[in-house]
């Protein structure tokens, strides 16, 4: 959307639109005003959105999911120096992406814009269930002093929460969005909120091994009351920084992420879909890395292993290869890209006796998402749900990309 194109509203309004987003930010109370006048009235899911109106939609939900991953990247470096604190800044930028979100979903909620009703509910399901870990993130905190670890319960609500609101937004664009350029970059980009979303604990032991070798060289950057107040647990350095067993790191990095890459691809259709995916983030990886690093904050191993898989995810989509098989051949060119940066670099402990055990479980959850897609429930769910339209969707408005 140009800079100068301006907002029109469905109903008329007394207040005028602004002519362009820098007058919207010259004179926010106007536009507050404007915002509640022109589109917080009631409506239903479904409600005829124009393509203007949803590029601003969906716009505020990628900066919102930005401050999100933003202040997460923040965080786990930040937990590696210092204590845990509730106010600290990585939390507060994590919390205004949060702000954010809950005002978007609030938004479609009452006016009914930019959404079907089932991707409203994942909205809404999503922030509730993330809303609802935060008291239980900080009571765990609480009672069980640092918990520094990824893995925790709490912190596992917390990823479900982002991931089942990441599914509404990406549902309602791609249910919404005409096809096309601004289309698929938009889908591209909701898609790498949810692959660094579901790769996320695993930063813990990418940061950990650096950390933990670090430490024993004598050169560690954790502040001392951080060190004093593990070993007052009873942790020793090891247990701290690498709290999880070695086969965590292989089994979810390909069960969990590479799987989310075949969903991306299968959901976007560009033919290089998991690659950019994977791509992008490992390049965000490495500026914050370089960022946080020049910042005296703990730096992390890059899992570069992610970006061979995604390139074999690709190419067995392409090939139309079952994922029963794809999901074994895949896997052996992860190990193999693994032990490549083992040898050249450094990754988190990694338990290869676990990867027979880690290929059948990928092949068993791609041969499940074959089955999957190819069922009549499938069907249905890629139907809109739309209470508040009056007349159904037409044919080439939403829906999977052909290609």
């Amino acid at each position: 959307m140009s800079p100068s194109t301006s907002l029109v509203p469905s109903a008329g309004a007394s207040v005028p639109a602004p002519a362009s987003p820098g007058d919207a930010f010259r004179h926010p109370v106007a536009l507050l005003r404007w915002l509640w006048q022109a589109y917080l009235t009631p409506g239903r899911p479904g409600r005829p959105t124009s393509p203007d109106e949803l590029r601003w939609i969906y716009t505020a939900w990628l900066a919102a999911f930005a401050l999100k991953m933003l202040g997460s990247s923040w965080d786990v470096s930040w937990h590696f120096r210092w204590l845990r604190d509730d106010l600290a800044p990585p939390h507060l930028l994590n919390s205004a992406g949060t702000a954010l979100v809950v005002a978007l979903v609030v938004f479609h909620s009452h006016s009914g814009y930019g959404v079907d009703r089932r991707a409203l509910q994942l909205m809404q399901t999503g922030i509730g269930t993330f809303l609802v870990a935060i008291p239980i993130d900080l009571l765990n905190h609480r009672v069980n002093g640092l918990d520094i670890t990824s893995w925790s319960p709490s912190h596992a609500l917390l990823y479900l929460g982002t991931a089942i609101m990441l599914a509404g937004a990406i549902r309602g664009w791609w249910l919404y969005a005409a096809p096309g350029r601004l289309r698929d970059l938009v889908s591209l980009g909701l898609w790498l909120f949810f692959v660094e979303n579901v790769l996320f604990p695993n930063q813990h032991q990418e940061h950990g091994v650096v950390s933990l070798a670090d430490y024993r060289a004598g050169r560690t950057t954790a502040e001392p009351q951080l060190l004093d107040f593990a070993a007052s647990q009873g942790q020793t350095p090891t247990q701290f920084m690498l709290p999880v067993p070695a086969w965590v790191h292989p089994a979810w990095l390909v069960c969990a992420g590479l799987l989310a890459l075949v969903v991306a691809r299968r959901t976007v259709g560009l033919r290089w879909t998991a690659t950019v995916l994977a791509g992008s983030y490992l390049a965000y990886r490495a500026v914050t890395g370089l960022l946080l690093d020049a910042t005296g904050f703990p730096p992390s191993v890059l899992p570069l292993m992610l970006l061979a898989g995604a390139v074999l995810v690709d190419l067995a989509v392409l090939a139309r290869v079952p994922g029963w098989l794809a999901g074994l051949a895949v896997t052996g060119g992860v190990a193999g890209a693994a032990m490549v940066q083992s040898v050249v670099d450094v990754i988190p402990p990694w338990d290869w006796s676990s990867l027979p055990v880690v290929a059948v479980g990928l092949a068993a959850l791609w041969g499940a998402l074959d089955a999957l897609t190819r069922s009549s429930w499938c069907a249905r769910w890629q139907a809109p749900v739309e209470p508040g339209r009056d007349t159904p969707v037409a044919l080439g408005q939403g829906g999977a990309s052909a290609r």
